[in-house]
């Protein structure tokens, strides 16, 4: 069997007071410079009071909410080189300065896939990740586990999700799947607008490490497990950074 690790997409999230979800819309994103004007709409923008959403068919996709703001993109397939969302995220919080930020959120996800090894995906979180015992053996039918995982790492808390899934295909069948959300978490700091922005931007520019430490975790400390008869094929996304200590 062959085990391959995809790297689905790159979320940053910033948390804030009193945020107002309707500022949030092509008009405002293109005529402040936040994206560039010949970017098209994958679908119809969603505005509400309580929250907005504005899709682009590059795989950039913004989500305004009153306690935070949501910037995600599909990065499969891409090089570090042609993301966009860091630069996407810096520009929004720079020309809405004085919303009050709280925390930012720089969230990976990857997925393992299992073809044809409908239960795979299943025995990897319950027999390999856990330890076998007769908690597993109550009920009907095998157990699921969803693994919360919470690493204290120098510069900031990392927290990794593990949870069971499963891909839709074309042709209707589906393939099982293990995923891996991660989330480094930081909290801006000053109460100056200014500083408050420049903390910002600096945790933002700081996501390439971040990036290659959860790639490194993922293909050092989980890949790993999966059995020795496995050959693992990474599919990450290739980056030029080394990995933080």
């Amino acid at each position: 069997m062959n085990q391959s690790l995809i790297t689905q997409e790159f979320g940053i999230i910033i948390a804030a007071k009193n945020h107002n979800p309707t500022l949030l819309n092509p008009d405002f994103l293109k005529y402040s410079g936040i994206v560039p004007t010949e970017w098209e709409l994958a679908r119809q923008p969603i505005s509400t009071q309580n929250v907005s959403q504005v899709a682009f068919t590059n795989g950039v996709l913004i989500v305004a909410e009153p306690t935070r703001v949501i910037f995600i993109e599909a990065i499969e397939g891409k090089t570090a080189a042609e993301l966009v969302v860091a630069n996407i995220a810096k520009k929004y919080v720079q020309t809405l300065p004085n919303i009050e930020y709280e925390a930012v959120g720089l969230n990976p996800r990857s997925y393992m896939s299992f073809d044809q090894q409908q239960d795979a995906a299943r025995q990897y979180l319950a027999e390999t990740l856990l330890s076998p015992g007769a908690w597993q053996e109550v009920g009907t039918t095998p157990v699921r586990a969803t693994l919360n995982l919470v690493y204290t790492l120098e510069r900031c808390p990392f927290y990794l999700t593990v949870s069971e899934a499963a891909l839709r295909n074309p042709d209707e069948t589906s393939t099982p799947i293990v995923l891996f959300n991660g989330s480094f978490s930081y909290e801006v700091k000053s109460e100056v607008v200014a500083e408050r922005i420049e903390n910002l931007h600096q945790i933002i520019d700081n996501w390439q490490v971040d990036f290659a430490t959860y790639q490194e975790i993922i293909s050092t400390k989980f890949m790993a497990k999966v059995a020795n008869n496995t050959t693992i094929v990474p599919n990450i996304l290739t980056m030029d950074v080394g990995v933080a200590a």
